[in-house]
Protein backbone atom coordinates (compact mmCIF):
# COMPACT_ATOMS: atom_id res chain seq x y z
CA UNK A 1 0.00 0.00 0.00
CA UNK A 2 2.85 2.49 0.79
CA UNK A 3 4.62 1.47 -2.49
CA UNK A 4 1.48 2.35 -4.10
CA UNK A 5 1.25 5.79 -2.66
CA UNK A 6 4.59 6.95 -3.34
CA UNK A 7 4.32 6.17 -6.96
CA UNK A 8 1.16 8.27 -7.70
CA UNK A 9 2.96 10.71 -5.87
CA UNK A 10 6.07 10.81 -7.52
CA UNK A 11 3.28 10.69 -10.78
CA UNK A 12 1.60 13.42 -9.84
CA UNK A 13 4.62 15.40 -8.99
CA UNK A 14 5.94 14.76 -12.66
CA UNK A 15 3.13 15.39 -14.17
CA UNK A 16 2.74 18.84 -12.56
CA UNK A 17 6.51 19.32 -13.73
CA UNK A 18 5.23 18.63 -17.54
CA UNK A 19 2.08 20.71 -17.12
CA UNK A 20 4.53 23.64 -15.97
CA UNK A 21 7.24 23.43 -19.05
CA UNK A 22 4.71 24.01 -21.35
CA UNK A 23 4.06 27.67 -20.63
CA UNK A 24 4.40 29.98 -23.13
CA UNK A 25 6.27 33.68 -23.33
CA UNK A 26 5.84 35.55 -19.70
CA UNK A 27 3.90 38.61 -20.19
CA UNK A 28 4.41 41.59 -17.91
CA UNK A 29 1.57 40.42 -15.58
CA UNK A 30 3.21 36.56 -15.57
CA UNK A 31 6.48 38.41 -15.36
CA UNK A 32 5.85 40.32 -11.94
CA UNK A 33 4.38 37.42 -10.42
CA UNK A 34 7.19 34.72 -10.94
CA UNK A 35 9.23 33.82 -8.18
CA UNK A 36 12.72 34.35 -8.79
CA UNK A 37 14.22 30.68 -8.64
CA UNK A 38 17.07 30.94 -10.39
CA UNK A 39 16.06 28.97 -13.56
CA UNK A 40 15.39 31.03 -16.52
CA UNK A 41 11.65 32.56 -16.26
CA UNK A 42 9.14 30.37 -18.88
CA UNK A 43 9.33 31.60 -22.54
CA UNK A 44 13.10 32.33 -22.40
CA UNK A 45 15.69 30.17 -23.62
CA UNK A 46 17.69 28.27 -21.48
CA UNK A 47 21.50 30.41 -22.86
CA UNK A 48 21.31 34.10 -21.98
CA UNK A 49 24.03 34.71 -25.00
CA UNK A 50 23.80 32.41 -28.40
CA UNK A 51 27.16 30.83 -29.65
CA UNK A 52 28.68 34.58 -31.43
CA UNK A 53 28.34 36.29 -28.31
CA UNK A 54 24.73 37.19 -28.62
CA UNK A 55 22.33 38.26 -25.91
CA UNK A 56 19.06 35.81 -25.82
CA UNK A 57 16.14 35.46 -23.90
CA UNK A 58 13.84 37.16 -21.75
CA UNK A 59 15.26 39.86 -19.74
CA UNK A 60 13.09 41.43 -17.06
CA UNK A 61 13.78 44.73 -16.38
CA UNK A 62 12.16 46.27 -12.68
CA UNK A 63 12.45 50.19 -13.27
CA UNK A 64 11.29 53.31 -11.55
CA UNK A 65 7.72 54.42 -13.14
CA UNK A 66 9.71 57.87 -14.01
CA UNK A 67 11.57 55.55 -16.79
CA UNK A 68 8.68 54.35 -18.71
CA UNK A 69 8.16 56.28 -21.81
CA UNK A 70 12.49 56.38 -22.65
CA UNK A 71 12.96 52.68 -21.59
CA UNK A 72 9.75 51.35 -23.61
CA UNK A 73 11.66 53.74 -26.62
CA UNK A 74 15.14 52.04 -25.97
CA UNK A 75 13.17 48.56 -25.05
CA UNK A 76 11.86 47.99 -29.11
CA UNK A 77 15.39 49.48 -30.49
CA UNK A 78 17.53 47.04 -28.97
CA UNK A 79 14.72 44.29 -29.63
CA UNK A 80 15.03 45.33 -32.79
CA UNK A 81 18.99 45.25 -33.16
CA UNK A 82 18.86 42.00 -31.18
CA UNK A 83 16.18 39.50 -32.78
CA UNK A 84 16.65 36.87 -29.78
CA UNK A 85 15.82 39.03 -26.98
CA UNK A 86 12.84 40.27 -25.53
CA UNK A 87 12.67 42.30 -22.76
CA UNK A 88 9.66 42.48 -20.15
CA UNK A 89 9.68 45.62 -17.92
CA UNK A 90 7.56 46.21 -14.97
CA UNK A 91 7.41 50.11 -14.25
CA UNK A 92 6.39 51.21 -10.51
CA UNK A 93 7.87 53.35 -7.45
CA UNK A 94 11.13 52.07 -6.45
CA UNK A 95 9.97 50.77 -3.00
CA UNK A 96 7.54 48.69 -4.50
CA UNK A 97 9.80 47.07 -6.71
CA UNK A 98 12.55 46.76 -3.81
CA UNK A 99 9.45 45.12 -1.75
CA UNK A 100 8.59 42.71 -5.46
CA UNK A 101 12.45 41.66 -5.32
CA UNK A 102 12.30 40.90 -1.69
CA UNK A 103 9.32 38.85 -2.03
CA UNK A 104 11.12 36.95 -4.68
CA UNK A 105 9.88 37.86 -7.55
CA UNK A 106 11.66 37.24 -10.63
CA UNK A 107 13.84 39.65 -12.16
CA UNK A 108 16.96 40.27 -14.07
CA UNK A 109 17.93 44.10 -14.02
CA UNK A 110 17.06 46.81 -11.42
CA UNK A 111 17.03 50.36 -12.30
CA UNK A 112 15.74 52.82 -9.03
CA UNK A 113 15.15 56.15 -8.81
CA UNK A 114 17.04 56.84 -5.68
CA UNK A 115 19.82 55.32 -4.07
CA UNK A 116 17.84 54.10 -0.55
CA UNK A 117 16.27 51.49 -2.56
CA UNK A 118 19.26 49.82 -4.05
CA UNK A 119 21.05 50.36 -1.11
CA UNK A 120 18.50 48.54 0.45
CA UNK A 121 18.94 45.49 -1.21
CA UNK A 122 22.90 45.53 -1.63
CA UNK A 123 25.13 43.28 1.34
CA UNK A 124 27.65 46.05 0.62
CA UNK A 125 25.88 48.71 1.55
CA UNK A 126 25.90 50.86 5.19
CA UNK A 127 23.91 48.05 6.91
CA UNK A 128 22.32 51.39 8.96
CA UNK A 129 20.63 51.72 5.49
CA UNK A 130 20.36 47.87 4.78
CA UNK A 131 19.40 47.32 7.88
CA UNK A 132 17.82 43.40 6.71
CA UNK A 133 20.99 42.36 5.44
CA UNK A 134 19.31 41.58 1.97
CA UNK A 135 21.90 40.40 -0.63
CA UNK A 136 19.84 40.76 -4.02
CA UNK A 137 21.87 43.52 -5.89
CA UNK A 138 25.57 42.19 -7.53
CA UNK A 139 27.59 44.78 -6.38
CA UNK A 140 30.21 43.95 -9.24
CA UNK A 141 27.26 45.35 -11.60
CA UNK A 142 25.94 48.50 -9.96
CA UNK A 143 26.30 51.63 -11.43
CA UNK A 144 24.61 54.89 -11.16
CA UNK A 145 23.10 55.39 -14.72
CA UNK A 146 21.52 58.25 -14.69
CA UNK A 147 20.77 61.88 -12.94
CA UNK A 148 17.31 63.22 -12.98
CA UNK A 149 15.89 67.01 -11.75
CA UNK A 150 12.84 67.88 -9.18
CA UNK A 151 10.83 70.24 -9.86
CA UNK A 152 7.76 72.57 -9.26
CA UNK A 153 4.88 72.07 -11.94
CA UNK A 154 1.74 73.69 -12.13
CA UNK A 155 -1.42 73.01 -14.42
CA UNK A 156 -2.32 75.00 -17.30
CA UNK A 157 -4.37 77.22 -15.62
CA UNK A 158 -2.61 77.76 -12.62
CA UNK A 159 -4.95 79.52 -10.45
CA UNK A 160 -2.45 80.19 -7.28
CA UNK A 161 -0.17 81.79 -9.34
CA UNK A 162 2.81 79.75 -7.85
CA UNK A 163 5.72 80.42 -9.78
CA UNK A 164 8.46 78.85 -7.43
CA UNK A 165 9.27 76.91 -4.31
CA UNK A 166 9.38 80.46 -2.18
CA UNK A 167 6.23 80.72 -3.63
CA UNK A 168 4.89 77.35 -2.60
CA UNK A 169 5.98 77.79 0.96
CA UNK A 170 4.27 81.10 1.59
CA UNK A 171 1.29 79.68 -0.09
CA UNK A 172 1.09 76.81 2.79
CA UNK A 173 1.68 79.70 5.44
CA UNK A 174 -1.37 81.24 4.44
CA UNK A 175 -3.10 77.83 4.07
CA UNK A 176 -3.79 78.60 0.40
CA UNK A 177 -2.87 75.79 -1.78
CA UNK A 178 -3.31 71.99 -2.69
CA UNK A 179 -0.09 70.38 -3.23
CA UNK A 180 0.56 67.03 -5.51
CA UNK A 181 3.61 64.82 -4.02
CA UNK A 182 4.46 60.97 -3.66
CA UNK A 183 4.26 58.84 -0.86
CA UNK A 184 7.13 58.37 1.80
CA UNK A 185 8.22 55.30 0.16
CA UNK A 186 8.71 56.89 -3.36
CA UNK A 187 11.56 58.21 -4.06
CA UNK A 188 9.89 61.41 -5.35
CA UNK A 189 8.04 61.93 -2.18
CA UNK A 190 11.42 61.18 -0.33
CA UNK A 191 12.76 64.02 -2.28
CA UNK A 192 9.76 66.49 -1.56
CA UNK A 193 9.89 65.64 1.97
CA UNK A 194 13.47 67.19 2.36
CA UNK A 195 12.32 70.30 0.55
CA UNK A 196 9.84 70.51 3.07
CA UNK A 197 12.24 70.34 5.76
CA UNK A 198 14.61 72.83 3.95
CA UNK A 199 11.40 75.14 4.26
CA UNK A 200 11.37 73.83 7.94
CA UNK A 201 7.69 73.16 7.26
CA UNK A 202 5.80 70.45 9.30
CA UNK A 203 4.59 67.94 6.36
CA UNK A 204 2.25 65.99 8.72
CA UNK A 205 0.50 69.02 10.00
CA UNK A 206 -0.15 70.44 6.11
CA UNK A 207 -1.15 66.48 5.00
CA UNK A 208 -3.64 67.47 8.69
CA UNK A 209 -4.77 70.86 7.23
CA UNK A 210 -5.63 68.94 3.85
CA UNK A 211 -2.69 71.21 1.78
CA UNK A 212 -1.24 67.93 0.77
CA UNK A 213 -2.56 64.85 -1.53
CA UNK A 214 -0.02 61.81 -2.10
CA UNK A 215 0.22 59.42 -5.10
CA UNK A 216 1.57 55.88 -5.21
CA UNK A 217 4.29 57.02 -7.66
CA UNK A 218 5.68 59.81 -9.30
CA UNK A 219 3.32 59.08 -12.35
CA UNK A 220 0.21 59.27 -10.29
CA UNK A 221 1.40 62.37 -9.18
CA UNK A 222 1.77 63.67 -12.03
CA UNK A 223 -1.76 62.73 -13.25
CA UNK A 224 -2.83 64.99 -10.44
CA UNK A 225 -1.30 67.93 -12.00
CA UNK A 226 -2.58 67.31 -15.55
CA UNK A 227 -5.90 67.14 -14.47
CA UNK A 228 -5.64 70.04 -12.31
CA UNK A 229 -6.94 67.73 -9.25
CA UNK A 230 -4.21 69.99 -7.59
CA UNK A 231 -2.55 73.69 -7.54
CA UNK A 232 1.21 72.17 -8.05
CA UNK A 233 2.84 69.27 -7.65
CA UNK A 234 6.52 67.97 -7.16
CA UNK A 235 7.64 65.55 -9.60
CA UNK A 236 10.98 65.12 -12.00
CA UNK A 237 11.65 67.38 -14.92
CA UNK A 238 11.20 63.93 -17.16
CA UNK A 239 7.64 63.28 -16.15
CA UNK A 240 6.67 66.71 -16.17
CA UNK A 241 8.38 66.77 -20.19
CA UNK A 242 6.52 63.80 -21.21
CA UNK A 243 2.94 65.10 -19.88
CA UNK A 244 3.83 68.79 -21.48
CA UNK A 245 3.15 70.75 -18.07
CA UNK A 246 4.52 73.44 -17.14
CA UNK A 247 7.89 73.87 -14.87
CA UNK A 248 8.15 76.30 -13.07
CA UNK A 249 10.91 76.43 -10.44
CA UNK A 250 14.18 73.73 -10.19
CA UNK A 251 14.98 72.19 -6.64
CA UNK A 252 18.63 72.84 -5.93
CA UNK A 253 20.93 70.15 -4.20
CA UNK A 254 20.78 72.07 -1.17
CA UNK A 255 17.29 71.41 -1.07
CA UNK A 256 16.62 68.23 -1.71
CA UNK A 257 20.60 66.28 -2.80
CA UNK A 258 21.03 64.81 -6.36
CA UNK A 259 18.54 62.70 -7.93
CA UNK A 260 20.68 59.92 -8.89
CA UNK A 261 19.13 56.38 -10.35
CA UNK A 262 21.60 53.65 -9.74
CA UNK A 263 21.22 49.83 -11.50
CA UNK A 264 22.14 46.59 -11.04
CA UNK A 265 21.89 43.63 -12.10
CA UNK A 266 20.35 40.86 -9.30
CA UNK A 267 22.18 37.72 -8.21
CA UNK A 268 19.79 35.50 -8.53
CA UNK A 269 18.94 36.81 -11.94
CA UNK A 270 17.33 34.12 -14.55
CA UNK A 271 19.27 35.82 -17.33
CA UNK A 272 22.33 37.74 -16.12
CA UNK A 273 24.29 37.77 -18.94
CA UNK A 274 21.70 38.97 -21.16
CA UNK A 275 20.52 41.76 -18.75
CA UNK A 276 24.28 42.96 -18.57
CA UNK A 277 24.21 43.33 -21.92
CA UNK A 278 21.09 45.45 -21.45
CA UNK A 279 22.60 47.48 -19.21
CA UNK A 280 26.08 47.97 -21.07
CA UNK A 281 23.79 49.42 -23.82
CA UNK A 282 21.61 51.84 -21.23
CA UNK A 283 25.12 53.28 -20.51
CA UNK A 284 26.21 53.83 -24.31
CA UNK A 285 25.05 56.89 -26.54
CA UNK A 286 22.59 55.56 -28.40
CA UNK A 287 20.40 55.17 -25.36
CA UNK A 288 22.01 57.99 -23.00
CA UNK A 289 20.55 60.43 -26.51
CA UNK A 290 17.05 58.82 -25.91
CA UNK A 291 17.06 59.50 -21.61
CA UNK A 292 18.55 63.04 -22.34
CA UNK A 293 16.18 64.09 -24.68
CA UNK A 294 13.42 63.88 -21.48
CA UNK A 295 15.77 65.78 -19.05
CA UNK A 296 18.22 62.79 -18.02
CA UNK A 297 21.67 63.28 -18.03
CA UNK A 298 24.79 61.09 -17.65
CA UNK A 299 26.02 61.15 -14.05
CA UNK A 300 29.05 63.34 -13.91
Amino acid sequence: MKLKKVTALLLAVCMAGAITGCGGSASSTQAAGARSTGAAPAGSTAGSTAADGEPQGEIIVFAAASMTETLEEIKVAYEAAHPGVTITCNFDSSGTLKTQIEEGTACDLFISAGQKQMNQLDITADPAINTDGLDFADPATRLNLLENKVILCVPDDAPRGIQSFDDLAAAFGAGEVLLGMGNSDVPVGQYTQKILAYYELDEQALANAGLITYGTNVKKATTQVSEGSVDCGVIYCTDAFSAGLTVVDYATPEMCGQVIYPAAVLKDAPNAAAAQAFLDYLTGAEAMAVFEKVGFSAVG
